[in-house]
């Protein structure tokens, strides 16, 4: 009893803070989607009527599409993570700055990456330049004025900006694998391949599950980048369920309709995250 009591104190600081910045906003705000909450005026409640607002409004629908898009980049992350992770495994000279420089962008604001990237998409920018030099394309591509592959360019700086991260996890869950696994697959005639398959992967289903949730829910909740690069242009193309809760929320003022519009993205989040936790979990041993 007197260990339980004393975990307890010691959590309780980190809990009376969730409880106050986290559990009870949520609690609140998702209530507040069902009212016709307003700063100036009476609240009244109001049901579904924020819900079937949102539903009916072509931004949120598109935006609601564009984050269920933005999945499709979970696997391209997840696989290059892993295979960075084992390229960075090795003992080679100068390793140690190759993870330094693949972490970068991890650790770089988001401001600073979409001026970057802002300047490498522009019309008259460096990636269309290249594209040109090498007689890859005619005329300069439109990358972030084209609605066809705006959202695409998008994804592929969340890509770049997320790779570093989960190849952290992934290369800290390798270098747990125990050596004498891998000397007695030597042993047996097991080749690298083999190896990796029989030997690795399985030892790494509890870290793919975790960084799978994670860049699952990362996914689903692209904001930042957008704001930064397109702001849900051109022509509403770029517009994700969360953007649309921003939009909504702080430019229009339109605050239940904004929680309403995140009310939605969190039910998404929960359950692919818990689809993900089903068929990716760890087999017992």
């Amino acid at each position: 009893m007197g260990r339980n009591l004393t975990a307890w104190l010691f959590l309780a600081p980190a809990l009376v803070l969730l409880a106050v910045f986290s559990f009870w906003p949520v609690a609140f705000g998702s209530l507040l989607a069902f009212t016709d909450y307003s700063l100036i005026r009476e609240t009244h409640w109001v049901g579904l009527d924020n819900f079937r607002y949102i539903f009916d409004n072509e931004m949120f629908t598109t935006g609601l599409k564009n984050s269920l898009l933005f999945l499709l980049m979970v696997p391209f992350v997840q696989i290059g993570a892993l295979s960075l992770a084992v390229l960075v495994n090795n003992k080679l000279p100068g390793i140690r700055y190759f993870r330094a420089a693949f972490y970068v962008p991890v650790v770089t604001t988001v401001s600073v990456v979409g001026i970057m990237w802002g300047f490498m998409f522009h019309e008259q920018g460096t990636l269309n330049y290249v594209l040109q030099t090498l007689q890859l394309v005619n005329t300069p591509v439109g990358w972030l004025s084209n609605d066809t592959i705006a959202l695409f360019a998008i994804m592929f700086v969340t890509l770049w900006r997320g790779l570093g991260w989960y190849m952290v996890m992934y290369l800290a869950a390798l270098q747990a694998v125990p050596a004498d696994m891998q000397e007695a697959a030597i042993l047996d005639g097991a080749n690298r391949w083999q190896r990796f398959w029989k030997i690795t992967v399985p030892m790494l289903r509890p870290t793919i599950m975790i960084c799978s949730v994670l860049s699952v829910l990362a996914a689903l909740k692209a904001y930042q980048e957008v704001d930064v690069l397109t702001q849900g242009g051109p022509m509403n193309s770029t517009f994700t369920g969360l953007y649309y809760a921003y939009d909504q929320g702080l430019k229009h003022l339109k605050l239940p309709r904004a929680l309403a519009a995140s009310f939605v993205v969190s039910i998404f989040c929960v359950g692919i995250a818990l689809l993900c936790l089903r068929y990716i979990k760890p087999k017992h041993r």
